[in-house]
Parts: C-alpha cells; sequence; structure tokens
C-alpha cells in the first residue's frame, strides 16, 4: 500500500482520486491548498503526490520546488485546467513525472499515478530560459496539443535525435525550435536546413563542407552547416530527401559526432543534435530501398507526429486570433472575427494546414474594412486535389459513403418511425475502423484505445461486439 497525497481545491476531484486510489488499496491523503498539502507531506512521507496548478494562495507550479524538497524522490504527478506548452516545461523542469489535463479519464490519472510509483525515479531537466521567447508561439489546447507539449518537454533536455512527422505546414520547424530553446544547447545556434530545396550534388558540401581544391571553383576551405552548428541544434527538414549515397555519411556523424569534409581523409570532432523533419512516408520509402532502415532507427530515438489542422478544429479559433493579431498589415488593428467567419473557418479541410489558415487570416484582414471580419472576406478554398484527404482521391470513402447515406434516406424518409440508418452505418464503417488501427498498433488493445480516444472499456465492446480478435 502507498501513501499518496492530492492537492486540488475542487471537492469533486479530490473525492474522486480519494475512491478510485482507496479502492486500489492505496492510503490517500487530501488538502486543498498548497500550504496545506507541505504540511502534511512533511508530517508524514508520501510515495507520491498529485498537485493541481490552479490553488487559492500559492499555485502548483511555484511551490513544485517545495514539494521536491519535502517529499524527496517521491514522484509529483502536476494536473491542470490550463496545459500549455509553458505549463508543461515548467513542471518538468520542477522534477515532476507527468502531468494531466482536465478533464482527464480516472482510468488514465490511475495509470499515471501508478506508473509514478512503479518508477520511483525523477527528472532533472536544465533550467529554462530567463525569458521565454514568444516568436513562433506553438498555439493549441486540443487533447492532441496537449500531449505534443508534454512530448516536447520530455525529450527538450536529452540530448538525443527527434523525428518529427506531419504534412506540409503543420508546424515542424516551430516543434524543432521550441525543442532547441528548452534545451541545454540554447545557447547554440539553431541551423534550420531544407534538404529538398538542395540538388544532390549540394547536399553533402552544404552539410559537410569543403577543403579548397577538392573540387572545380573550390578555392577555399569551407566549413559545413554541420560543424557551424556546433554546440547547438541542426534540424533536418524533408529527410527523406537524403540521396542514398550520403545517408551512411550522416549516419557516422549521428553515430560518432564526426564529420568528414569534401576532399579531407580525417574526420573532424563536431557537438551537435540533429532534430530531422519529414513529410514523406519514411517506410515506404524504406521498403523501395531509398532510406536506410539504420538511419531511420538512429533518427527516430523520439518520434513526434504533429496532427493535420483538420483533425485538432478545436484550435482554429485560438490560432485564428493568434494570427490576427500578429497579422504584419495596418488594416488588422481593431478587426474582430464573427461568429459566422469563425464556423466557416472551423468547417474548412485546410490541406495546407496552420500555414493555409494563417494566409487566409491576413488575406482577410486586408479585405476586412470594418472592424467584423465575416465570411466573405476569407479567400476561396482551393480545390481539393486528389490525393489530398478531403479530396476524390480512390482511397477516399467520403463520396461513396454520402451517396449510400443519400440512397438509403430516399428509401426511408417515407416510413413512420425511426429507422436503424445509424446503427446500420456504424456496423458498415466501425469494424473496419477498429481492425486497421488494432492491426498498426500490432493487437495492443490500450494502444489503440488511446489512437481511437476511446476508454479501453469501449474498445472491448466493440471489438467483442463484431466478432473481431
Amino acid at each position: 500500500m502507498s501513501r499518496i497525497l492530492i492537492v486540488d481545491d475542487e471537492p469533486s476531484i479530490c473525492f474522486a482520486f480519494r475512491e478510485f486510489l482507496a479502492d486500489e488499496g492505496h492510503d490517500v491523503a487530501v488538502a486543498s491548498t498548497a500550504e496545506e498539502g507541505l504540511r502534511l507531506a512533511e508530517g508524514d512521507p508520501v510515495d507520491a503526490v498529485v498537485l493541481d496548478v490552479r490553488l487559492p494562495g500559492k499555485d502548483g507550479l511555484s511551490v513544485l520546488p517545495e514539494f521536491r524538497d519535502r517529499v524527496g524522490p517521491a514522484p509529483i504527478v502536476i494536473i491542470t485546467a490550463f496545459g500549455s506548452l509553458d505549463t508543461a516545461v515548467r513542471a518538468m523542469e520542477g522534477g515532476a513525472f507527468d502531468y494531466l489535463v482536465k478533464p482527464f479519464d480516472l482510468d488514465r490519472a490511475s495509470a499515471v499515478v501508478s506508473r509514478a510509483l512503479e518508477s520511483r525515479h525523477r527528472r532533472t531537466l536544465a533550467p529554462g530560459p530567463s525569458q521565454e521567447d514568444r516568436e513562433g508561439t506553438i498555439i493549441g489546447s486540443s487533447p492532441a496539443m496537449q500531449d505534443l507539449f508534454k512530448r516536447i518537454a520530455l525529450v527538450a533536455p536529452a540530448d538525443v535525435p527527434v523525428l518529427i512527422t506531419g504534412e506540409s505546414g503543420t508546424g515542424k520547424e516551430l516543434v524543432a525550435r521550441a525543442i532547441h530553446r528548452h534545451s541545454p544547447r540554447r545557447g547554440g545556434p539553431f541551423v534550420p536546413v531544407c534538404l529538398a530545396a538542395l540538388s544532390p550534388s549540394l547536399v553533402e558540401r552544404e552539410l559537410f563542407g569543403h577543403l579548397k581544391g577538392s573540387f572545380t571553383g573550390a578555392d577555399q576551405d569551407r566549413k559545413g552547416l554541420l560543424e557551424l552548428a556546433s554546440g547547438g541544434t541542426v534540424l533536418l527538414d524533408e529527410i527523406g530527401d537524403v540521396p542514398l549515397p550520403l545517408q551512411v555519411k550522416l549516419l557516422r556523424a549521428l553515430e560518432h559526432r564526426e564529420i568528414t569534409p569534401v576532399g579531407d581523409a580525417r574526420p573532424r570532432p563536431t557537438d551537435i543534435r540533429i532534430v530531422a523533419a519529414t513529410n514523406r512516408p519514411l517506410g515506404d520509402l524504406m521498403r523501395s530501398g531509398q532510406f536506410r532502415e539504420d538511419l531511420f532507427f538512429r533518427l527516430s530515438v523520439f518520434p513526434i507526429h504533429l496532427p493535420p489542422l483538420r483533425d485538432r478544429r478545436e484550435d482554429i479559433p485560438e490560432l485564428a486570433e493568434h494570427f490576427l493579431r500578429s497579422a504584419r498589415t495596418p488594416e488588422a488593428s481593431g478587426l474582430r472575427f464573427g461568429p459566422r467567419s469563425l464556423e466557416e473557418l472551423k468547417s474548412r479541410p485546410w490541406p495546407g494546414n496552420i500555414r493555409e489558415l494563417r494566409n487566409a487570416v491576413e488575406h482577410a484582414a486586408i479585405v476586412a474594412r470594418g472592424r467584423t471580419i465575416q465570411p466573405e472576406h476569407l479567400p476561396p478554398p482551393p480545390a481539393a486535389g486528389p490525393d489530398h484527404p478531403d479530396g476524390p482521391g480512390p482511397n477516399d470513402v467520403g463520396p461513396r459513403l454520402s451517396d449510400w447515406a443519400r440512397r438509403e434516406a430516399e428509401q426511408l424518409r417515407g416510413l413512420p418511425g425511426a429507422s436503424d440508418l445509424y446503427d446500420r452505418f456504424l456496423g458498415l464503417a466501425e469494424p473496419h475502423v477498429l481492425r486497421a488501427v488494432l492491426e498498426a498498433c500490432q493487437g495492443n488493445r490500450a494502444r489503440a484505445a488511446r489512437v481511437l480516444g476511446i476508454h479501453r472499456a469501449t474498445l472491448r465492446q466493440k471489438l467483442n461486439r463484431y466478432g473481431i480478435g
């Protein structure tokens, strides 16, 4: 049995934690203020602490170091209703084991507490910058963004390669900059390299440099970007475009932290952290022999996937307001969005993701002459192409589902009473989705439930309903 301290000023949260954890055999103490929690932690040793950020009097993050001193190596889980990258970083920097965003599922909260009790280890992160760089702020409060903030906070202090995946325009460079900004290397340079913009003949020279006379036109020695970035972070954007022969040399730079300029036989040491990014499926490139498996596994020590904007539509109003405030046009001053324009923004597919949304907001700021942006001030949405998830491609089931639903509705609309159309739709679609996700998660039901965004018990019921093993 473990003694767990819950510090939260919401009685319902405290009651739920007390009942749930007590049922699992834990001794639970409850405090409604940070000061009371510190007294309880000092009185009797605790095995774990669950600490809310918003508290009357001192807030949870400001007293986190005091709790750390009182409870020693006992893990601390932060809970908050206002998750952000800054909150995640401050929590991890203060030695928190993990953090939860309200509202949360008690099963998930219990799993986090259980992991904390099992681990009993403390993360020690480098202190953050004295003044947060507000340029390139990552905006979003959706569950997907909360998970992203947590992953950035976890990996930033760990000097390992990171592989960022996601569609074009989702903000991969912003994430790379955030990792650098919150890492011990933040005092060094951040060097972004767009590999897709370099011809294959130039990539090696740009990355590794060259010696004088190594090729025609090389009239002097030149350091490559990997050497110039020593002490900092290099973002290799569009890593899937690295020529195959050069991938061996890049792998050596990762493995041995040394580079060899063109025309030189002697490797030179370099101290860099590599963050790679791509919007291409590297798995397909590996299967076709265009990307080395060993390089992929070395780059993806810590993968981060950025969801497309259409999968986090709840963040669109916040993003739009942010872009309107930061628009570099005099017309944007004093403007605001009307309710219909925000609904229009939320309804669009955004194939260009955040970049397209920003352009649309700046366009509207120029066109709108009054103080309210209306739907007619927005640029027309681009026509969806065959390769876009919302376009009429061969893998797009949307039009077929629409046709099926329209035919069924026409046949049923004259019948009295309610029909089972929706249940039949679920019966057609759900089994395929469940099988595909379960296969992608290699049969791990807990992981599949997280991917689907449903509870494990709900997933189990659905699998049983359709007879899916």
